[in-house]
């Protein structure tokens, strides 16, 4: 979905795929790539966003990469290196973070077999379920910010320039804010949940994005399945230090029956 977006050609996308998930899963002792191939790995997602980059200012196309290497301001056209980190924004945020979360809710829907045959039952019931699998799943463990002016959150008093944790599984299961909070609830109505930053500035660019991706991912998962189970143990990516802000299931290996 993001190669069709950003406008990526067909025959390069597996290859950038694979790039971009070596990337972010060798800092886990059980890849096969190793931590020491991270920059050169890295190196080569700049070197191909580059060399697209000049292409689609040479031959644009209907694509966002075609829009943000034309856009200009009162300060000019966007630099080259500000071009490589959009690319590398993009491609890396379009393919993790929504994974994890549709991997996770399938593992709740798994452990809840009536809340999965009740979707099943009802498919009108999946704008509320995408949204409880998000806030479920929290696929971004937390952010760090730096206070601007000294302030105040709960009796705590935090000084300009401190720094601040933000913690979304924890927000997303704040009893004042939810009923129930720690209950997995496709029916959910009130769900203002922060997985996508809770608004202002900071808010998720792909947020709209990944909630259609997840709907249409579901919706056609259900409708030509009759049966889903879960066949062996879930094991997780242990990224550490390297990659702090991920949930991020590794392997969940289960047995798809045809409609």
């Amino acid at each position: 979905m993001i190669a069709d977006v950003l406008g990526i050609p067909k025959e390069d996308r597996a290859w950038l795929f694979t790039l971009l998930n070596d990337m972010l899963l060798c800092i886990d002792p059980e890849h096969p790539v190793p931590e020491s191939e991270r920059e050169g790995l890295a190196a080569q997602v700049f070197g191909y966003g580059q060399k697209i980059s000049a292409s689609k200012r040479a031959n644009p196309t209907d694509d966002v990469l075609s829009t943000l290497v034309k856009v200009e301001d009162e300060l000019g056209p966007l630099g080259e290196l500000e071009l490589d980190a959009f690319f590398m924004l993009l491609t890396v945020a379009g393919s993790e973070t929504t994974r994890n979360a549709i991997s996770g809710g399938m593992q709740q829907l798994l452990a809840e077999p009536e809340q999965m045959a009740a979707l099943r039952a009802d498919p009108s019931l999946m704008k509320s379920a995408t949204e409880e699998i998000i806030r479920w799943t929290s696929p971004v463990a937390y952010f760090k910010r730096v206070a601007a002016r000294d302030t105040e959150i709960s009796g705590v008093p935090i000084k300009e320039g401190d720094r601040v944790t933000l913690w979304y599984p924890s927000a997303n299961r704040d009893q004042e804010a939810f009923e129930d909070p720690f209950r997995f609830d496709i029916h959910r109505k009130k769900n203002e949940h922060v997985s996508f930053g809770g608004g202002g500035p900071h808010f998720c660019l792909g947020a709209h994005l990944a909630r259609r991706e997840i709907t249409m991912l579901f919706e056609e998962l259900l409708k030509r399945t009759s049966d889903i189970e879960l066949v062996g143990e879930v094991t997780y990516s242990v990224l550490g230090i390297g990659n702090p802000i991920l949930v991020s299931p590794g392997k969940m290996p289960i047995r798809l029956k045809a409609a």
